[in-house]
Order: C-alpha cells, then structure tokens, then sequence
C-alpha cells in the first residue's frame, strides 16, 4: 500500500530529494488547480446571482405589464358601458324629437282646422252682410 509519502517503488519521499521536488510540484500544481476551480465556481455563482436578478426584474416587469393590461381592460369596460349608455341616451333623444315632431304636426293640423273654421265663419259674416246691404237697398 503507498502512503502519501512514499513513491510507487517503496522509497520515502524524505529519502529522496527529486522524489520530494516531484511531490511539491505536484502539490503546487494540484494548489493551482483548485484555485482556478475556486475561481471558475466564484464565476458561475455571480453569473447565477446576475440571471436570478435578471430573473427578477423579467418577473417585475411582467407584473407590471400584467397590472397596466388589467387597467386597460377595465378602461376599455368603462368605455364600452359609456358607449352604450351614449348609444340608449341617443336613442332616447332621437324619439324624443319624433315625438315632438309628430305633436308638432297634430299642433299645426288643430291650428290649420280652426284656421278653415274662421275662414268659414267669415264668410258666412261676409254673406250675411252682403245679403243684408242688399236688403237695405
């Protein structure tokens, strides 16, 4: 079985000075290693934390994307409700005048009819005078 100090031949590495310089190069190496691995891992958890915060803001601004659409949807409601109501007071208006009209135009035909009655009246005056100027003559 190797120890962690001992080579594959069953040398000590104490015993040997090249064996020693090998180990603390490898050492150094497997040191290296595990900075850049600490440094890769450092990256990926600020690349992580920037999407969760990217993550975030998309979910912000689609909460608000969703708060003004609901806004929208009510004003356009209130419209609709408006339009309508504008559309029945319209219609309201618009029998109003024909009523008005059609009294109107009864109006007018009483007024014509009472009209031909004192025209009648008149003449049956103007007759009655005539008859009786020529009485008197």
């Amino acid at each position: 079985m190797n120890n962690i100090g001992d080579d594959p031949a069953g040398r000590s590495i104490a015993d040997d000075p090249m064996a020693a310089e090998v180990a603390r190069d490898r050492a150094e190496e497997f040191r290296r290693l595990a900075e850049e691995a600490r440094e890769v891992r450092d990256h990926h958890r600020e690349a992580l934390e920037a999407i969760r915060q990217e993550r975030e803001r998309l979910r912000d601004t689609a909460e608000t994307a969703r708060i003004a659409s609901e806004e929208a949807r009510l004003a356009a409601e209130t419209a609709r409700k408006a339009s309508e109501e504008a559309r029945a007071a319209t219609d309201a208006a618009h029998e109003a005048v024909v009523d008005a009209i059609r009294v109107t135009a009864d109006t007018l035909n009483v007024s014509l009819e009472q009209m031909k009655v004192v025209e009648e009246m008149r003449r049956a005056l103007r007759a009655i005078q005539d008859a009786n100027k020529l009485e008197t003559n």
